[in-house]
């Protein structure tokens, strides 16, 4: 064991070494070994979903406490992607890599097996902690594996891969919770994390971004920034789902606490730079102005994306009287051509300046989101679908483009960083996007319901076509942002 352990972890397993063991193309092999352990920390964001009300029935949960099994995985994973830069520093690709698909696949087994609901709770927070810590690796490899005229087709092929994951797993998900029970959800990621394991074993390397060695130029973690930016994005998550419920005052003592709690992170932060010490989030990315402009995109595109997702569903069953299977069938083309359209943009991003594939993306999520107000009962199926589709086409241009608009401008020594704090933010705005869009959602229903001028169906269709107004205003919003993402020189880190 101890033989093994060595030669997995033993600084033979160097980027130059493997390069040269494998030659030209072992930056694909790394690239397919890290796709694997992100499909598998995709997996259970979506699956388990679907086995929400089996396990609110055999847990017999109420709905506030059944939404914890989602609600904690996104917490938990929004909070870990601010440490995998220190962790990739500290411990190398190959262990941080591999420790975190062991975190999700001992996750999935505990929750599989958990014979209460905080074990399994408990068990959503290590596979969201996890998947916080993979999804940032691939842009760092991206960037520093490829060169820059490969990049955009490399983010693209992975952005597919990426896409059919939560494409594909709710519906086994679904067929699985029939066939076997929930507890069946949880173990469908396991032969998934065993590949990448295999796979991360074999190609992925032990040194650190750059090619550094292991523990070079590494610091002891920020635990009091980690505090204040969990305590912050845990209160302002919490804050905005208990605007649903009435009082309201906790949930805006919660929010104005997220504010001070995350004002206090930024503070430390530069605190941190002022003394010389490494950060846990680094300030100087903000130097570069097509970065800041990339997270605000990135926190639009996340709004967008996670809150269409959960709101086209509703709309299609409580807005125009769709049933649940086929809201279902008008999704999933969508998603297939979303999948389609990531290597296809790659290889543009290879070509034409990023700034111009972000802001035609944002234009057909814009575009989609206006047709979606025009939308009715009589509307026909296809002409919906093909609504939803310009916007999925539109999400397929913006992620390859924005990761390489908002980063290729930074120094080296800060894309590590810059991956998970785009990352952060992507999630972050994702999270509160949901919430966002529930609110907006359930206040416009409760106003349309007061008029007695309205029928109950015109009213509740007027809430929903309001909420793609506020879609279409924040991807207004992103697409102005989105003209700054022009690369220019900044400073080297000091």
């Amino acid at each position: 064991m101890r033989g093994f352990l060595q030669a997995t972890f033993s600084g033979s397993a160097s980027a130059s070494a493997l390069r040269e063991r494998y030659g030209a193309r072992y930056r694909w092999l790394l690239l397919l070994s890290v796709l694997a352990g992100t499909i598998a920390s995709l997996i259970p964001s979506t699956s388990v979903n679907v086995a929400i009300p089996a396990m609110s029935a055999y847990f017999e949960l109420g709905q506030a406490r059944a939404q914890w099994i989602t609600s904690g995985f996104m917490v938990a994973s929004t909070i870990a992607m601010l440490t995998t830069p220190w962790l990739l520093t500290r411990f190398g690709y190959r262990a941080t890599y591999v420790g975190a698909i062991l975190l999700l696949m001992g996750g999935a087994i505990v929750g599989g097996f958990a014979a209460h609901f905080p074990l399994v709770l408990a068990s959503r927070v290590a596979e969201g902690l996890a998947a916080g810590i993979i999804q940032p690796i691939p842009a760092v490899i991206i960037l520093h594996a490829f060169q820059p005229h490969e990049q955009g087709r490399a983010g693209g092929l992975f952005g597919m891969g990426v896409v059919l994951a939560p494409a594909i797993a709710p519906a086994l998900g679904g067929v699985l919770t029939d066939l076997l029970g929930w507890r069946s959800t949880f173990f469908m990621v396991v032969p998934v994390t065993l590949a990448a394991l295999w796979l991360g074993f074999k190609f992925v390397p032990h040194s650190s971004p750059g090619g550094s060695a292991v523990g070079e130029n590494s610091a002891g973690l920020d635990w009091i920034g980690l505090t204040l930016g969990a305590g912050g994005t845990l209160c302002l998550l919490n804050g905005m789902t208990q605007l649903h419920n009435e009082p309201r005052g906790p949930a805006f003592m919660l929010i104005a606490l997220a504010l001070l709690l995350l004002a206090g992170f930024v503070v430390w932060q530069k605190r941190m730079l002022a003394r010389g010490r490494r950060p846990l989030m680094d300030l100087r990315l903000f130097r570069c102005r097509p970065f800041v402009m990339g997270c605000i995109v990135s926190a639009v595109y996340g709004t967008a994306m996670f809150g269409s997702t959960y709101l086209l569903p509703l709309f299609m069953q409580m807005g125009i009287g769709l049933s649940a299977s086929y809201a279902g069938n008008l999704l999933l083309p969508a998603g297939l051509v979303l999948a389609l359209t990531f290597p296809v943009v790659g290889r543009l991003a290879d070509r034409q300046p990023t700034h111009w594939l972000v802001g035609i993306g944002l234009g057909l999520l814009a575009l989609s989101f206006v047709l979606m107000i025009l939308v009715g009962s009589s509307t026909a199926l296809w002409l919906l679908a093909a609504f939803i589709i310009v916007g999925r086409i539109g999400l397929g241009f913006i992620l390859p483009s924005l990761n390489l608009g908002a980063m290729r401008p930074l120094d080296k020594s800060l894309i590590a960083q810059g991956a998970g704090t785009i990352s952060f933010i992507r999630m972050l705005g994702g999270a509160a996007g949901v919430s966002l869009i529930g609110i907006v959602l359930q206040w416009r229903q409760a106003v349309h319901a007061a008029d007695a001028a309205l029928d109950a169906k015109a009213g509740q269709l007027m809430a929903f076509h309001e909420c793609f107004a506020l879609l279409t205003a924040l991807c207004l919003v992103a697409l102005a942002a989105a003209t700054q993402l022009r690369e220019q020189p900044v400073p080297k880190a000091e």
